[in-house]
């Protein structure tokens, strides 16, 4: 049964592919993301998106476990009461949202978890994703209430894994990319904000990587022009290029305090970009 679910979602991965083809659309699903930001492998191949798949979440925020103490308190950001009625930004907030789970389990908040339940399977069920959602919002309360952290983990990087694959059925793959660019954005918030608080070059190599900034330079210009063209997204766009070029490190020289407080502003304007909501 399981092989036969994972045929069926390969048959409308694949087929969602042809289709953009045939009308035009640019199809690059694999683009280059980093190696160590892909999700197990084997896990990717039960759910058939091997191929056709965004950086997790989870691998973007297993850096943070080297960079303790986080700043929890001096990053923490609120959900808005009122949900957005765009779908792009839904995404975005979707990808923040997941990302501040992982700073909820890293920090022990469980108190925490249940608000970030409701807070999942709102935006899930606007997505489209609801049941899934409610699968794991149901999964996390009970990990939370047994401080089950390695389990909430999983739990929240299924919950994007899920997304995706709905969003993909529903030929929305550019949301899919969009749910990863907020976890990146978020992650890359908190791990500047880390190591300017606590300084030193090997903290600051986890926060120079230009080979995600490059990903996700080119990610959001493959956006379809509906998203990529508003000003928002322009203006991200230019920042992330900035970073590509900020984060490289010359042959034997270390990273310093001055490009990471640099990487810092740029990274707040990032995330004060990726949530304005479109009007």
């Amino acid at each position: 049964m399981k092989h036969w679910i994972a045929g069926v979602l390969a048959l409308v991965v694949l087929s969602f592919a042809a289709h953009a083809q045939e009308d035009g659309e640019a199809v690059d699903w694999k683009g280059e993301i980093p190696a160590d930001l892909l999700d197990d492998p084997h896990v990717l191949e039960e759910s058939a998106v091997n191929e056709f798949t965004a950086p997790s979440i989870a691998k973007l925020f297993d850096t943070l476990q080297f960079l303790m103490p986080l700043p929890i308190a001096e990053t923490e950001r609120k959900m808005p009461a009122r949900m957005p009625l765009d779908r792009a930004d839904l995404a975005m907030e979707l990808g923040f949202l997941i990302a501040d789970g992982f700073l909820v389990v890293q920090a022990g908040q469980m108190e925490k978890v249940e608000d970030l339940a409701a807070d999942l399977t709102r935006y899930g069920k606007a997505l489209g994703a609801g049941d899934r959602v409610n699968r794991h919002a149901a999964s996390l309360l009970e990990s939370a209430r047994k401080q089950e952290v390695e389990q909430l983990k999983k739990e929240l990087a299924a919950t994007q894994r899920d997304v995706v694959i709905e969003l993909l059925s529903l030929r929305d793959a550019d949301l899919a990319h969009l749910i990863s660019l907020g976890g990146w954005i978020r992650a890359l918030e908190v791990s500047t904000v880390a190591v300017d608080n606590q300084f030193s070059p090997e903290r600051a190599r986890k926060v120079m990587r230009e080979d995600i900034a490059d990903y996700y330079t080119e990610s959001v210009a493959s956006l379809e022009p509906r998203i990529s063209e508003r000003p928002n997204y322009l203006a991200m766009r230019d920042i992330l290029a900035g970073l590509r070029t900020e984060m490289v490190i010359g042959e034997n020289a270390e990273p310093t305090k001055e490009q990471i407080k640099e990487i810092r502003k740029q990274a707040a304007k990032l995330v004060e970009l990726a949530l304005q909501r479109q009007q």
